[in-house]
């Protein structure tokens, strides 16, 4: 477990820690020359079988970017004021940050008590709690590093919190240094803010190379595993350069997706914020500046909340919950800090009733099932993009989405009125396609996913259509998909015309015939053969690679599994590769190519032709 210190330069936070723990954190030469804590400095107390650990953040202003970066995945916060000089301007800001990361809890420790009497002392209590109503309730100790007083008492208490850091979730961790130590090659240190590691973990770099963990120290301890919450320096190993990796990089548990550029959140105003000013956010160690824009109301004054907008101008590995910190155009004020309610928030329509509606029950949520809830009211999302947003494993999600009757195909989540409505959908667009086409026996898959459901994961809706057929709301037809009622067939003089004309077919061995030339054969009228031959088209008996000229449905099925054949071993077919197959002419064989790409079984690309839909012809 990690606890933060904070306060105005020259507070005592150093020489606190050093009483607590009997480490100096100033581990720069810089520093030590000076006096001050410019980066973060860490001490560590081993209690028990853990160890406590302590981040010395900044107090000077010129270094709270550096304080910043420490306070990512923390839960615990110790503010330091000495006796002798009170609250102070750094003191103010350094606290704003704290209140406005919404902190479990944050301990007051008044340092140099032998500098003050008990009175002075008294007094500064009094005003710390008239002037920050937050901190009524937190508990207080009164130190001095010089004599020890109160400092027996004060590692007591931090012995005995709670790690509220959670390990059961995937394994993240923010890097703030990279260094290079002879023998062992690349480490980097930083915090875990959720999940476990352990020696030889493949984890993955937010930048997408995959590295092994060959060592690791917990808390400044060797270990075989590192735990959320604990300060990790990690030797990895990996095909990359120490200089690919910066300050603000992650370590995942599994690679991660794409960062977001633009966030949905929920802000707590520190000064007046009015719609899209220039701010910087703070995040972990990583930092930019972006665009704010206040989608609920025109302006915010100090401690109201409102739903925002910010837009990254460099993307970010953000999730659900994450906190964030937001300072001035200038960088030279804290203006307000808030939490993530949304990554890759839409582009359009951000102030509309429904959306402001669903940014509002996505505040008010409580845990993972019930955000799960709300992102699948109307849409089908992916697993993956469900286990990073929310921080899940794959068991986790499972398990609620059992809990919440939810149902997973393959990566896709979605809910029962979710596939209702899609159902609906293709129905009634083949319903129209009847009404309007009652010539017609159906369409293909791919195209009723077209006329239906261009913006659906493809794949689900294919799922979909399978299930409809299982349950008969759904046929097919020589693979043609139409509603149960719809159905073309021959008359008793048809039939009889049918099997005259099937014989010609058979003749033919594999070659289509003309409407004339079967008319001329068989002795009838052209007119009356060609409205004979396309009905039994539409029966599905017959198919017209051009028009007037047919192939017997079963033999374009049977030409069509060969070019699946060849589509399998090669990838793609030319005309020329089909005519040596087929031993057609050019002409021919360049007619039932283009049949092919027509119907949406294959598709031109360039001189070739690849597979679009190969459930078609099967």
């Amino acid at each position: 477990m990690i606890i933060v210190t904070s306060g105005h330069v020259d507070h005592g936070k150093t020489a606190l820690l050093q009483a607590l723990t009997g480490t100096n954190t100033a581990h720069l030469p810089e520093e030590k020359k000076r006096g001050m804590t410019i980066d973060l400095g860490y001490a560590y107390l081993p209690v028990g079988d853990n160890v406590l650990g302590f981040i010395d953040v900044p107090g000077h202003e010129k270094f709270l970017a550096n304080m910043l970066a420490g306070l990512g995945g923390i839960h615990y916060a110790m503010l330091i004021v000495a006796a002798d000089e009170g609250i102070q301007a750094q003191t103010q800001e350094h606290l704003a940050i704290l209140r406005q990361l919404q902190l479990a809890q944050i301990l007051v420790v008044i340092t140099k008590s032998d500098r003050a009497d008990s009175q002075q002392i008294e007094d500064l209590k009094a005003k710390i709690t008239t002037n920050y109503p937050f901190l009524a309730h937190s508990p207080f100790f009164v130190t001095s590093a010089t004599t020890q007083q109160g400092i027996a008492e004060l590692r007591e208490f931090l012995t005995a919190l709670p790690n509220l850091a959670d390990s059961t979730k995937p394994f993240r961790y923010a890097i703030d240094r990279i260094f290079t130590l002879k023998g062992a090659g690349t480490v980097v240190t930083g915090t875990a803010f959720s999940g476990k590691v352990c020696v030889n973990d493949e984890l993955y770099l937010s930048t997408g190379e995959k590295v092994r963990i060959k060592a690791i120290h917990a808390q400044n301890q060797p270990n075989e595993q590192g735990i959320a919450g604990q300060r990790l320096a990690l030797n990895i190993h990996g095909e990359l350069e120490r200089a690919s990796i910066e300050r603000g990089d992650w370590l995942l548990a599994e690679q991660p997706p794409e960062p977001t550029d633009r966030i949905t959140v929920q802000l707590t105003a520190e000064t007046p914020l009015s719609e899209n000013q220039s701010v910087h956010i703070y995040h972990a160690a990583s930092r930019c500046v972006g665009k704010l824009g206040l989608l609920n109301v025109k302006s915010a004054q100090p401690n109201e909340q409102v739903y925002a907008e910010i837009i990254l101008e460099k993307p970010f590995f953000l999730t659900v919950g994450d906190k964030v910190i937001l300072r001035s155009g200038d960088n030279k004020h804290l203006i307000a800090g808030g939490r993530v309610l949304e990554i890759h928030s839409p582009k359009r329509h951000k102030r509309s009733e429904v959306r402001l509606n669903f940014v509002t029950n996505l505040a008010q949520t409580n845990n993972a099932a019930e955000r799960i809830a709300l992102y699948l009211q109307d849409q089908a999302v992916s697993a993956t993009y469900l286990r990073w947003v929310e921080q899940l494993t794959d068991q986790q999600l499972s398990e609620i989405l059992t809990q919440n009757q939810q149902i997973r195909f393959q990566d896709w989540c979605f809910n029962q009125d979710y596939q209702t409505q899609q159902n609906r959908k293709m129905l009634t667009a083949l319903g129209f396609y009847h009404a309007q086409h009652p010539d017609q026996i159906g369409v293909a898959k791919a195209r009723l996913y077209r006329m239906s459901a261009l913006n659906q994961p493809e794949k689900l809706i294919y799922y979909f259509v399978d299930e409809l057929l299982a349950t008969g709301k759904l046929a097919q037809s020589r693979g043609w998909l139409h509603l149960p009622e719809h159905q073309l067939a021959f008359s008793a003089e048809e039939r009889e015309h049918w099997k005259a004309v099937l014989r010609e077919f058979i003749q033919a061995n594999g070659q289509p015939l003309w409407v004339r030339d079967i008319a001329t054969a068989l002795a009838m009228d052209e007119t009356q053969m060609r409205n004979f031959l396309y009905k039994a088209g539409k029966l599905g008996y017959l198919m017209p690679i051009v028009k007037d000229r047919f192939f017997l449905t079963e033999t374009v099925y049977a030409y069509a599994k060969r070019v699946k054949e060849m589509l399998k071993a090669q990838g793609e077919i030319s005309v020329n590769q089909l005519r040596d197959e087929l031993q057609f002419g050019r002409k021919l064989t360049v007619q039932l190519m283009e049949y092919y790409d027509r119907c949406g079984f294959l598709r031109r690309k360039g001189n070739a032709h690849i597979l679009r839909d190969g459930d078609i012809f099967d």
